[in-house]
């Protein structure tokens, strides 16, 4: 290598030495330096390695190429390739056994002197070595010597020669070689293919060939200019690179006319390429004046065992240092690190940082790849924020049925949990509307029940003008108070917010009583007091008070609501006003803002935040006026809308507002699953139809597919064609004719009163059908199964053959045969295919196709033939 760029190689046994290859031979010893200081003389390598020159060789002038020999002992001998054509063995300074002593200095000298380009030992004979000579119209250009050849004299005749005159000691010249190949040719690369010991690659002047030594007089080429750096893939022994300038082609040995990838076109020629030895399909390609490495990473899909694709590329580049690389060389067993030298003899220890490959499931499992490590990510025992996230709680319900409670539809939010006050306000809606609309339709069909899913703004909006004022009674007190008349309208919304039930009477008795059940004491007081009632709403809190859950400064709260009176400057008016902001619960302040607020004004009810929609909407309806209502309710709905607050669609119903409202709550807590229920409820077609809807019903069915819960989604599907009788889909997917191309299912059902599809070929399993055998369109016969060989249509159950012999290919003898057996199923790949019973009871037992003579692997085509649904595993 006498005026070119250095080199560099690490020894195939001793992890630590490499051998860097200019004028002379350097050894270096490398050592970790992550705990120790720099030793004096030693080279910094990186951070956290140095090298320490061991010993230098100058004896071979004129190198040109060096291989490094590749078994264990000796362990530091090396051939190297000269100028002059010649090949010597040499060491560096290590001690040897009397054994090989006398293979240093041994010279392999061709016939003719030219220059000797690539060396090559032989990976499973070691004692072959390869070299590969430029071109002589009278010799061969690629000689394998047998470096012992001292031990088979018959073969390989040897002569003593004294060497130049300069020389005192004579050494053992070796002038025939074992083989001969390549004549009148040159040879600028070669490589051994691992899979056989007498099989040679290599790069000749205007091709690559393959020899094979055991026929020495014939070889397998291909013509191309990329001849030079070939190179075998260690873990896939049928791809080689080499390369042309500045372009590296891909070859399958396999498929030798041509290259199965060409890379891309570097602007500048190349000087080398190497596959990773601890990678799998990685190869690094250096230019010419260039401190970059290019990395081409060549992943395989996943296909059938023995079917090969062309692999995809993935390409990167990394910069080990700042100055021009000479050489590199991968570390024989170290993962992805390498070494790399300048011209100037400056080496760099680098590691190329594997590519990181996240991998994220549906049940929220977080795994990545990187190198030869797989990373999982789990959470801390006290964390609990994989249960706050909405995916999990979406899987959760499924599991549970939620949104499947058609009569009982309040229950809903039990099964989500019963945690969310949201859901239980929209499922509660929901059950008041479908249970009011179910009312009004007995009574008087098709009158108003569209009218309850419109919800409550729709409701007040369709009685504007129709009320009046009045002042009615306290319940307890010597006082009056303007309430507005009920008519039919306002008794609807106040049924939809759960304060009565349905009926003419107006109590709400039944509704106290059960918040008071609950323990909701606040609520029920304050109820019972904007009815009027304060003896009640008194009573209820000193009930709490008294209750084991209770609080006892109820009893405070009770002892100041007795005290109320209705003059304006008395100072229980005053101190109420002023002290009900320092109360904690916001039904307690609310019953005094309401005890010290002005008639028709009530702000401080209808605008505390905290207290349910459905309450202060029905605080309104019973005490607004018609302007004052409507007004308010329009306000109280926008705010629902932008918030995305489910207690929201008590008014706006399942309308386009309502589609409105739950596309704010979708885009901030992402749950689909509820929004595809709650529309699906009772929702008009028109809002069934609106993208919005149909994009959170088809997101919500793919996850469930994409959580393996098929049964759910099924079960999902089966409860939206009954809520939407519009959303059935079309048949997709049908058996044509081969001739005429008809639908044969269609055209069957088309027959008068011959039943559904596929029963008139006897897809029903019963043998007393009729068996359809041709297509009812042209006539023309249907297909033949592959392994009963009669006609499809033909139920399995009536297939001739039925007896012991063909036992594996029948099923009848099984005591109920499913509908599924008799289906049409073909391979997509060979087409090839027949009665789905048949098939699966053939690949029960083979991989390949049951038709001769074609190997198709047609069930491990189907990737999702082997999942099981999750829902069925035991956790």
């Amino acid at each position: 290598m006498s005026g070119t760029k250095p080199d560099i190689l690490w020894a195939p046994h001793q992890v630590d030495r490499f051998v860097v290859c200019d004028s002379e031979l350097s050894l270096y010893h490398v050592e970790s330096t992550v705990n120790s200081e720099l030793k004096a003389g030693s080279l910094r390598l990186s951070e956290d390695s140095a090298a320490t020159l061991l010993s230098i060789n100058s004896d071979t002038p004129y190198m040109k190429c060096v291989a490094w020999y590749l078994n264990y002992d000796p362990e530091c001998l090396l051939a190297v390739g000269q100028a002059n054509g010649r090949v010597v063995l040499t060491s560096l300074g290590q001690d040897h056994n009397s054994k090989f002593k006398d293979l240093i200095g041994k010279e392999f000298v061709p016939k003719h002197a030219r220059q000797c380009n690539t060396l090559a030992w032989n990976p499973l004979d070691s004692n072959w070595l390869a070299a590969g000579l430029d071109k002589h119209r009278a010799d061969f250009s690629v000689l394998i010597w047998d470096i012992c050849s001292k031990y088979t004299p018959d073969i390989v005749p040897m002569e003593k020669v004294r060497l130049s005159a300069g020389e005192t000691e004579t050494t053992l010249l070796v002038t025939k070689p074992l083989y001969e190949l390549g004549q009148n040719d040159a040879c600028l690369s070669l490589c051994w293919l691992p899979r056989d010991q007498k099989l040679l690659l290599a790069g000749m002047h205007r091709n690559l060939a393959i020899f094979d030594l055991r026929n020495t007089s014939q070889k397998m080429f291909v013509n191309t200019k990329a001849v030079q750096g070939v190179t075998v893939d260690p873990y896939f022994h049928d791809r080689v690179a080499s390369f042309y300038e500045g372009q590296v082609a891909i070859w399958d040995l396999r498929k030798f006319e041509k290259p199965v990838l060409t890379l891309t076109e570097q602007p500048k020629p190349l000087t080398k390429v190497a596959w990773c030895p601890t990678r799998t399909g990685l190869l690094a390609t250096l230019t010419r004046d260039s401190n970059i490495i290019r990395l081409y990473d060549m992943q395989h899909t996943p296909t059938p065992i023995g079917d090969e694709t062309e692999p995809t590329i993935i390409e990167r580049s990394v910069q080990p240092c700042d100055n021009y690389i000479a050489s590199f060389a991968w570390h024989p067993t170290s993962q992805n690190r390498m070494i790399v030298v300048t011209p100037n003899r400056t080496m760099s220890d680098f590691t190329v940082f594997e590519r990181i490959s996240l991998a994220w499931s549906p049940i929220t499992s977080l795994m990545w790849a990187c190198g030869r490590h797989l990373y999982e990510c789990t959470e801390e025992e006290n964390d609990n924020s994989l249960e706050k996230d909405i995916a999990t709680k979406m899987r959760l319900r499924a599991l549970s049925r939620y949104g499947l409670d058609t009569e009982q539809v309040w229950r809903n939010h039990i099964l989500a949990g019963n945690e969310d006050p949201q859901l239980k306000s929209l499922w509660y809606t929901l059950h008041f509307m479908k249970q009011y609309t179910e009312d009004m339709d007995q009574k008087s069909p098709g009158n108003k029940g569209s009218l309850v899913y419109a919800g409550i703004k729709s409701i007040v909006k369709s009685s504007l003008g129709m009320v009046e004022s009045s002042r009615h009674n306290w319940s307890g007190l010597d006082k009056q108070s303007d309430t507005q008349n009920l008519n039919e309208e306002r008794i609807l919304a106040l049924q939809l917010c759960g304060w009565i039930k349905k009926g003419t009477d107006i109590d709400v008795g039944p509704f106290l009583n059960s918040l008071v059940q609950e323990g909701e004491w606040e609520r029920a007081a304050a109820v019972a007091l904007f009815n009027l009632d304060i003896r009640r709403a008194i009573q209820i809190l000193n009930e709490g008070a008294s209750s084991e859950k209770g609080d006892l400064n109820l009893n405070v709260v009770a002892m100041a609501l007795s005290g109320y009176t209705d003059e304006k400057n008395s100072l229980w008016r005053e101190m109420c006003s002023t002290l009900r902001l320092q109360l904690n619960n916001p039904y307690l302040c609310v019953m005094f803002a309401f005890l010290t607020s002005e008639a028709g004004s009530y702000d401080g009810v209808l605008y505390e935040n905290k207290v349910a929609v459905r309450d202060r909407v029905a605080f309104a309806c019973k005490f607004l006026g018609d302007t004052q209502l409507n007004r308010y309710i329009e306000k109280l709905t926008n705010e629902m809308k932008e918030a995305g607050n489910l207690e929201g669609i008590l008014l706006t119903g399942l309308t386009k507002d309502g589609v409105d409202l739950m596309e704010s709550y979708v885009d901030r807590t992402g749950d689909v699953q509820t929004a595809s229920y709650c529309m699906l409820q009772g929702s008009p077609l028109d809002v069934l139809k609106d993208e919005r809807v149909q994009y959170w019903i088809e997101n919500y069915r793919n996850l469930l597919d994409a959580w393996r819960f098929w049964h759910k989604r099924a079960e999902f599907d089966i409860h939206r064609s009954k809520l939407d009788p519009s959303s059935k889909p079309l048949a997709q997917v049908f058996v044509s004719c081969n001739f005429c191309g008809k639908s044969i299912s269609y055209s069957c059902s088309a027959v008068p009163h011959q039943g559904r599809g596929f029963s008139q070929y006897g897809v029903s399993g019963s043998p007393t059908k009729s068996k359809v055998t041709s297509c009812p369109g042209c006539r023309k016969p249907l297909p033949r199964c592959a392994l009963c060989l009669i006609n499809m249509g033909t139920p399995v159950s009536s297939c001739p053959g039925g007896t012991k012999s063909d036992e594996k290919v029948d099923l009848s003898k099984d005591k109920k045969l499913a509908q599924f057996n008799n289906w049409f199923t073909w391979c997509h790949n060979c087409r090839h295919g027949g009665h789905a019973g048949h098939m699966l009871s053939w690949f029960r037992d083979h991989t390949e196709c049951p038709v001769s003579a074609c190997t198709c692997k047609c069930m491990q085509l189907d990737t999702t033939g082997n999942l099981v649904p999750a829902e069925t595993i035991q956790p």
